[in-house]
């Protein structure tokens, strides 16, 4: 039994009874939304846990959570998280009382791509000859690999982003967009095009494969670099298999996607992905591992599923957006009313401050002052972008921030562009990117202290 696999929750109804399905995912992904409809499609409620919706608290030492679930399929997107950390520990909430498919502390453990593939060759799992050193000089010399070539990647990352094919002499940094990096033993098959195998694997068995070719004039064969698929299902080797089971298995992940390659004979596992996509895979096979993982979850709990309609829903990729998303905020009663200047909570994660802003509608977008863009903590800087201001005939490139805006009960996410605002007496411009659904009352306006 895989690690967090037992079912341990509270679940009291008989199995016939429709299970709450929690997915915990922070994004719209096909994944998600498939994984959802298919809960729903085997008759069980499915519930989008998100930010908008998902709270928890500790009260008379019982953990609750709203909304409820009886089970979780973590679909969290860590290796693109902006606090990887963060989320987890929403993961773990969960798990400390509730079956999770995916489990946090085996995606921790997974994520680390030498950390996994450490785990993998003590457990007989053959994969490729590797490396890893932490600073400019011992990553350089020492231990290196024997291979005429090696692929210098991260060791944390998705979608074969900054990979690179070295030789043995030359000289790789300890990092890659601020990411530890190791080196990985380069397996050439010989094949004139280069290819891998991806097999995934749900429970105890692989639902789908395909081969990945990769596109002209590249060795990646990641789909998002524009890799070709065709399906490899019926001819995917047993040892394949069962190897891409295993190396789910020794890891503890309900679900995965496993990347192989196959040179003189022995199979190599390349990497382990905690929440590969399922696009390439179903354009290659035509079948969809959503319905498998939304039986595996089902199944967790007792509850009761028919496996004849999991593989008829298999042949959808049902990416809809499902009826359970929840909404950003509450439907108002009625048209809000702003004032044309307008009491507001601003926050970019770090704190939140009031302030006073001034409604236009002329304006596009967003505005705030350098001084409140500093204390609230926003950035990262997310784009440029030119604008003309007053009277000044030139145009201005300004930074572009997120930030979240409270008016009333209402919370709301601009990117807004950051100026020196010191010299207007509104710290805040409210452009049009919020004001849109908001009834502008020019008269009304917020008496100052």
């Amino acid at each position: 039994m895989r690690e967090g696999s037992g079912s341990d929750s509270s679940r009291t109804t008989d199995a016939a009874s429709p299970v709450r399905v929690g997915v915990l995912s922070f994004h719209n992904s096909k994944e998600t939304k498939a994984i959802l409809n298919a809960v729903e499609a085997l008759g069980h409620d499915p519930v989008w846990l998100r930010e908008e919706n998902t709270r928890s608290w500790i009260a008379d030492e019982n953990l609750r959570f709203d909304p409820d679930v009886e089970v979780v399929a973590n679909r969290l997107l860590m290796t693109k998280a902006a606090e990887p950390l963060d989320d987890l520990g929403i993961a773990t909430s969960y798990a400390a009382s509730r079956p999770v498919l995916n489990p946090p502390t085996v995606v921790v453990q997974s994520l680390h791509k030498y950390g996994a593939a450490s785990k993998l060759t003590t457990a007989g799992i053959p994969v490729p000859d590797a490396y890893i050193a932490f600073s400019h000089r011992t990553i350089n010399e020492g231990n290196r690999l024997t291979s005429e070539k090696a692929v210098h990647k991260s060791v944390i990352g998705t979608n074969g982003n900054r990979m690179s094919v070295i030789d043995a002499d030359d000289v790789v940094s300890p990092h890659i967009a601020r990411r530890r990096t190791f080196l990985q033993e380069f397996i050439d098959t010989g094949a004139e095009r280069p290819f891998d195998v991806r097999a995934y694997v749900v429970g105890d068995h692989v639902v789908g494969a395909m081969k990945r070719y990769a596109p002209p004039n590249e060795w990646r064969t990641n789909v998002a670099v524009g890799g070709e698929v065709e399906d490899f299902t019926a001819d995917l080797p047993e040892e394949a298999a069962q190897l891409s089971q295993e190396a789910a298995d020794v890891l503890g992940l309900d679900y995965a996607g496993v990347d192989l390659l196959c040179r003189d004979d022995t199979w190599y596992v390349l990497e382990v992905n905690v929440t590969a996509g399922f696009k390439g895979l179903f354009a290659a096979t035509g079948i969809s591992p959503a319905p498998y993982i939304a039986a595996l979850a089902i199944e967790r709990v007792d509850g009761d599923v028919d496996r004849d309609r999991v593989a008829s829903l298999a042949t959808v990729l049902d990416d809809s957006v499902p009826d359970c998303k929840p909404s950003l905020d509450p439907e108002p009663e009625g048209p809000m009313t702003i004032g044309y200047t307008e009491r507001v909570t601003v926050s970019a994660g770090q704190r939140a401050v009031d302030v006073i802003a001034k409604s236009d509608t002329g304006a596009q977008r967003t505005s705030i002052d350098f001084d409140v863009a500093a204390e609230i903590g926003a950035g990262p800087i997310l784009n440029t972008v030119q604008v003309k201001s007053g009277s000044q005939k030139k145009r201005q490139k300004r930074p572009l921030v997120e930030i979240d805006v409270k008016i009333g009960n209402r919370w709301q996410t601009v990117a807004a562009s950051v100026e020196n605002r010191s010299h207007m007496t509104y710290p805040v411009l409210l452009g049009r990117d919020i004001l849109d659904g908001y009834h502008v009352d020019v008269t009304k306006r917020e008496r100052e202290e």
